[in-house]
């Protein structure tokens, strides 16, 4: 009856994660869906955008360049019983460093767990989640350094879990004429550990699944006057993924702006689906904090229905 429940619960996690990330099957692949609706929105090219509500998930040394102290929750909405939800908080500090810490939790839920007969046995979940936490510094007055330290925790089953550290790492410069260009290296170390001993006894067994290291080139041009924002990126990794993405976003209004984008666009190899996206900001000020509401509609290639992230915000 175990096996049976470990089994429906592993295929169906491989299915949802092939359904949400580029690297699909690989570990992690929760974590490489993006942060929050603006990030979406806008294809999550975000890698040297330095205007606008940062957080260390796509650069930690984007952080000496926050305009203001940022908290902010998102909600996911997501086809085939999958969660995606974010917390965040960002600050610089002044006079040449800045601060980010966040929660990404995700996972299955209503996964249909039956016996050896095939009689139902109850339903199963899924539980994956990362706590990072950002620290970066201006070195020079054009060159920003920063790291972020990850810890992953996935409850795959009743007493099997793997808990893991792992490192980000990331530098922008600061060209000039509205022109900022980043790097970044991502999930340095991490791995799940398994030990399925707990269930098995004698017959369990240790494993490890290393996470793709993603390394990531962006460039970002901030129009004159504000007037809109556009970046495009390339990620390379250790799987042998090569992708493109990009975005632009459009301040209509002082309380309003669009933002468009488009991810996954594979320049190595076809049939791994991009993944188009829309979203809005609308935002206004009460007393000494600003409140915002943000959202953002992506289509995913291989899931039935869309996405909706939904994301509250306050500047303060």
């Amino acid at each position: 009856m175990k096996t049976t429940r470990i089994a429906v619960a592993l295929s169906l996690m491989v299915l949802a994660a092939s359904a949400q990330a580029q690297t699909g099957g690989e570990p992690g692949a929760f974590s490489r869906m993006g942060f929050g609706a603006r990030g979406m929105g806008m294809g999550n090219a975000m890698t040297a955008m330095t205007r606008g509500d940062i957080v260390a998930y796509y650069n930690p040394a984007l952080l000496p360049s926050a305009e203001y102290r940022h908290a902010s929750a998102s909600f996911g909405i997501l086809s085939l019983d999958r969660r995606l939800n974010f917390i965040s908080y960002t600050q610089a500090l002044p006079p040449k460093a800045g601060l980010s810490v966040g929660l990404i939790n995700a996972g299955v839920t209503e996964i249909d767990g039956r016996d050896g007969d095939g009689r139902q046995t109850g339903a199963l979940r899924t539980s994956e989640n990362q706590v990072f936490l950002g620290f970066a510094i201006r070195v020079a007055p054009d060159l920003q350094i920063g790291v972020s330290l990850k810890l992953y925790y996935y409850q795959l089953y009743t007493d099997v879990s793997s808990t893991t550290i792992g490192i980000d790492a990331g530098m922008l410069y600061h060209l000039g004429e509205g022109f900022a260009a980043a790097l970044t290296v991502r999930d340095v170390n991490s791995r799940y550990k398994w030990d399925t001993s707990p269930l098995y006894g004698q017959s369990g067994q240790t494993s490890e699944d290393r996470f793709p290291v993603l390394t990531t080139a962006g460039l970002s041009y901030i129009l004159p006057d504000s007037i809109a924002s556009a970046a495009a990126e390339v990620e390379m990794s250790n799987r042998s993924t090569f992708i493109l993405r990009a975005g632009v976003e459009v301040p209509l209004l002082s309380a309003f702006a669009l933002r468009a984008g488009i991810d996954r666009v594979d320049l190595k190899e076809s049939g791994n689906g991009v993944r188009p996206s829309i979203g809005f900001t609308a935002r206004t000020t009460v007393g000494g904090w600003t409140p915002a509401l943000h959202y953002a509609f992506v289509l995913e290639p291989f899931a039935p229905t869309a996405l909706h992230m939904i994301t509250l915000s306050a500047a303060l």
